[in-house]
């Protein structure tokens, strides 16, 4: 995130990252994001999933809001689009996956960021402190738990797994 702020479009691209993250949104799931899907009294994200994927409500916390509230403040021109390009557009698959390639770059991080990575982040996030296959589920709204799977098989909250460690 801190990378993607070095740009004058800063803030919309590291507010784009943090929700692809914290949601573990699609990037066709983040640029369809819309105003309305986003319920700023209650703190909440209403997640429209693609792929026949299972809908849900995500709480959204302060960073977040208030990142998303500010977004919304300096949005010119206004649009039912949370995240637009420098002509007020809907954002772009393809510009998301250039500027998240480009902020991996400028982090250094040794490899070639895709932006899908953000998701299997999210999964293997959320496993790691404990959450168990079906809120994994329901979070990343996989109809099917062979596809959630993936994340816990290695937690090291597995009881399997921890338990051989301790011997």
């Amino acid at each position: 995130m801190a990378a993607a702020r070095g740009n004058r479009w800063g803030h919309r691209d590291a507010t784009m990252i943090l929700v692809a993250y914290r949601h573990g949104l699609r990037v066709s799931e983040l640029v369809d994001l819309r105003w309305n899907q986003v319920d700023f009294q209650a703190a909440a994200l209403h997640v429209r999933r693609v792929k026949q994927g299972t809908p849900s409500v995500h709480p959204i916390i302060g960073d977040e809001l208030r990142a998303l509230r500010r977004l919304q403040r300096e949005q010119q021109p206004k649009s039912p689009f949370v995240f637009t390009s420098e002509r007020g557009a809907p954002f772009a698959t393809a510009g998301f996956a250039r500027m998240f390639e480009r902020a991996g770059d400028e982090a250094n991080l040794g490899l070639k960021a895709h932006a899908h990575m953000l998701r299997h982040a999210c999964g293997y996030a959320l496993a790691n402190k404990g959450h168990d296959t079906r809120a994994l589920q329901a979070w990343l709204g996989h109809r099917n738990i062979a596809h959630t799977v993936r994340y816990t098989e290695l937690s090291p909250t597995d009881s399997k797994i921890s338990g051989e460690h301790e011997r």
